[in-house]
């Protein structure tokens, strides 16, 4: 029995309706394998993979592919943009108020429970966005030193 076929990064973005392209590879490698980074880092990994790219084409890159839906931003209030690899899934967000680490935190009960709102305005709601904001705890030890 053969195990299901998982694509590569290629045909993640030729099924995206995106060319393939060295940057937009590494980029998402980059995305992938870090944990909401901001843009300038990301930048810093695709050169790591890919030498010189400009911050303009990397902002170009990450506004194609989160289109597209390949990578995900987050907007923190007083931060700038972060981007996740980790899409489609409706998970939410804790950060710390002190250092600013980001963490994942899954729906806590059935698949997509804040996707209903107590009113919708009419609007077809797919998407929920929840932000718990609190001390990490090396900032929370640190704090009660």
């Amino acid at each position: 029995m053969t195990a299901p076929h998982s694509p590569t990064i290629a045909e993640e973005l030729r099924g995206a309706g995106l060319r393939v392209t060295a940057a937009r590879v590494a980029l998402l490698e980059t995305v992938r394998g870090g944990d909401h980074l901001g843009v300038e880092a990301i930048a810093t990994g695709v050169r790591d993979r890919v030498g010189h790219i400009s911050l303009q084409a990397v902002y170009e890159a990450l506004h194609a592919l989160t289109a597209a839906g390949l990578v995900r931003r987050i907007e923190p209030a007083g931060s700038p943009a972060r981007f996740e690899g980790r899409v489609g899934d409706n998970h939410h967000h804790v950060i710390c108020r002190a250092c600013g680490v980001v963490a994942d935190v899954d729906c806590a009960v059935e698949a997509a429970p804040c996707l209903t709102a107590s009113e919708d305005h009419g609007f077809a709601i797919d998407e929920a966005e929840v932000i718990y904001w609190g001390f990490c705890p090396s900032c929370s030890t640190t704090r009660s030193s």
